[in-house]
């Protein structure tokens, strides 16, 4: 695997008018923690259902001055919710990577590396699942995770740290990283590349090949591109009738659309079924009506297959690689694989009022059809 040179989202300036006043970026700063507290889906997390925002964080949104800071302040706002789906649409050059997107090491609480990413800078220095990672620039882990947190006003706990872990170790956007691994007695200090630059090649949105008389689909983190449907369709015309049929999520960290899992899954249904739930539950908290509803995948007239279906899975299946794996599970597909990336609920953009800058956030929960919340949804071992 080889990896995209990614194209940075920068910032846009905001033009402004010679008879129009300046946007009050002091105003769109503070109204982050407001609009937060409206419509995050998972503000039972902290301690009085309200976002963790720090006394430091909330002095320095009044002094935002300009769009960069307004996108600086952004980042360092959403942070405290040590949610990796919450980010924002604009950033800067040393911008920290997004997790799990461009990273390659899922670091667990207690700085254990659980996963590496298969083909990554990462995986070729050597790192194995199991090692520990001790030490991120000349500083241990710890006092860096430390570090990350008292910037930010607030003090770790075991989720924070495991955050703050995995957002070190896939670094600045513009800058290598410097990281110190041990595996038993012995470290190594290596120098990787961040995964926003790498060798130049763009990739298929995704590859069949036959292994084992199954026909194997792997997805190149293509999820979210309507042309996907088009390439799986072409794709599946190779199987055979009742040839196992195995679908490789472990390449979908930047999630995707409900339009193409629909599409993939209504190859292997043969009626409308259900297969993800979802809640709003900003809405009970406003009118103090709960609102849930389940969606289902239809079948699509003239591509339907009867063979079995293995859906592999990992660390670097998210968002809607998540939902997806979920929905085959719920129509009777085997799962199996490593822990998925555990990302929360279904993302809403806001456009900020006075500049135009775009925050994301989890507004809905999602659940698999038996009422297991998504990123508590454990697969088989494989």
């Amino acid at each position: 695997m080889a990896w995209k040179r990614a194209v940075l989202l920068l910032l846009t300036p905001v033009l402004v008018g010679a008879d129009e006043p300046a946007p009050d970026f002091a105003a769109d700063a503070r109204s982050i923690e407001r609009l937060v507290n409206e419509d995050y889906a998972y503000l039972d997390r902290f301690d009085g259902g309200r976002m963790p925002l720090s006394d430091m964080l909330r002095a320095e949104a009044g002094q935002v001055d300009s769009q960069e800071e307004l996108v600086r302040y952004a980042e360092r706002a959403l942070t405290v919710l040590a949610d990796h789906h919450a980010i924002t649409g604009a950033s800067l050059a040393d911008s920290w990577a997004l997790v799990p997107s461009y990273s390659d090491l899922w670091i667990e609480p207690d700085f254990t590396i659980g996963a590496v990413r298969e083909g990554s800078p990462a995986e070729q220095a050597g790192i194995r699942a199991g090692d520990r990672l001790v030490a991120v620039g000349a500083v241990p882990l710890a006092r860096a995770v430390e570090m990350f947190w008292a910037d930010l006003g607030l003090p770790v706990t075991a989720e924070r740290a495991g955050y703050a872990a995995r957002v070190l170790a896939a670094g600045r956007r513009n800058a290598p990283r410097h990281l110190t691994v041990a595996r038993g007695g012995e470290t190594r200090q290596l120098e990787l590349p961040n995964l926003y630059v790498g060798q130049l090649l763009d990739r298929p949105l995704l590859g069949a090949s036959e292994e084992g008389g199954a026909l194997v689909i792997r997805f190149h983190d293509s999820l979210g591109d309507n042309g996907a449907i088009a390439a799986f369709d072409a794709a599946m015309a190779r199987a055979r009738p009742g040839q196992p049929v195995v679908l490789d999520l472990t390449d979908t960290a930047s999630g995707g659309n409900t339009t193409v899992a629909r599409a993939i899954m209504g190859w292997f249904v043969a009626r409308p079924t259900d297969y993800q739930m979802h809640t709003l539950p900003a809405e009970e908290r406003q009118y103090g009506v709960a609102r849930q509803w389940i969606e289902q995948v239809l079948p699509r007239p003239g591509k339907h297959h009867r063979g079995p279906v293995t859906v592999r899975v990992g660390r670097w299946t998210g968002s809607m690689g998540e939902g997806l794996a979920l929905g085959f599970d719920a129509i009777g597909a085997r799962v199996e694989g490593g822990p998925m990336a555990g990302l929360l609920g279904a993302i809403y953009d806001y456009r900020l009022e006075q500049s135009g800058m775009v925050i994301k956030f989890p507004v809905e929960r999602l659940f698999h059809v038996n009422g297991t919340p998504r990123e508590r949804f454990v697969p088989r071992p494989r």
